[in-house]
């Protein structure tokens, strides 16, 4: 989920084509080759097909930092990916760490066969994007098998409650290797009633958990994208905040006892009490 900047319609004839309700493709009107996945009025992705290293949209970007910083520059790394959209961090990953096996699902169908068809990925990249909802897929992997694991599920422009829950962070943090990192969007604004729960519930599964986002919004001042980053051992907290801080639109990041007073007296969220992320405010996109 991000803020889209200017777009025009792709051609008439793929979206007829395509038939997916709710879903549009819309080319990037300030870059050649690039295109937005808009779902339901939400733009959900950006990619550029002929620069998988470019991100248009800045929690990407914070994403990605995790990704570069998992392993050492142009090592292949094991990825999974929840929520697939049209695979814009999975296309990086396979530009920047080059052998990498990712793997990704999402729930729709019909929008993987339209991303598959018309924004296409390099066919050499270990990529395989598979059907079905992100809590039973992740239950079904290997103990200990993902270096990487990016939770960004979305349906709409909010994350289903049950991908909010400390037995479903329990699940992603079995996954992920000793020295794995876990990232997660968040939608979120004003008070960051949802985000301070989800980081009570995150630091009750893995001890080491930061968080970015663009000052206005961890301010309250309005909605949009903070993300997680958490992991068995310690991360890489000087690096993580340097880059969030040098990005074109900068961010901070909390950590430590900044964390400990952002979540004081919030406890973490079971499955018997979670909700759906927060609806963004009308007219956001």
């Amino acid at each position: 989920m991000g803020r889209r900047r200017g777009a025009r319609e792709r051609g008439d004839d793929v979206l007829t084509e395509a038939r997916v309700p709710g879903v549009e493709l819309l080319a990037d009107a300030d870059r050649a080759d690039s295109w937005f996945l808009v779902v339901e009025g939400t733009p959900q992705s950006h990619v550029d097909l002929a620069d998988p290293s470019y991100l248009d949209f800045s929690y990407m970007r914070r994403i990605a930092h995790a990704s570069d910083l998992v392993a050492p520059a142009h090592e292949p790394i094991d990825a999974l990916h929840l929520g697939a959209g049209a695979l814009s961090l999975a296309r990086y990953v396979a530009h920047t760490r080059r052998g990498s096996r990712q793997r990704a699902v999402d729930s729709d169908a019909a929008l993987v066969e339209l991303v598959r068809r018309h924004l296409p990925w390099d066919r050499r990249a270990q990529l395989r994007v598979g059907i079905g909802h992100a809590r039973e897929w992740i239950g079904a992997r290997h103990t200990d098998s993902t270096d990487l694991l990016v939770s960004d599920v979305f349906s709409g422009a909010r994350t289903p409650a049950s991908l909010t829950s400390v037995e479903y962070y329990a699940e992603a943090a079995r996954v992920l290797r000793p020295g794995g990192f876990l990232v997660v969007n968040i939608g979120d604004g004003y008070a960051l009633r949802h985000t301070r729960r989800q980081v009570a519930t995150l630091r009750s599964v893995l001890p080491y958990v930061v968080l970015t986002a663009e000052p206005g919004i961890l301010r309250g001042r309005r909605f949009g994208n903070l993300v997680l980053v958490a992991g068995h051992r310690p991360l890489p907290e000087e690096e993580l905040g340097r880059l969030a801080h040098r990005d074109l639109e900068m961010a901070r990041m909390l950590a430590g006892e900044e964390l400990d007073r952002f979540t004081d007296g919030v406890l973490p969220v079971h499955d018997a009490d979670a909700e759906d992320s927060p609806e963004p405010p009308e007219g956001l996109f």
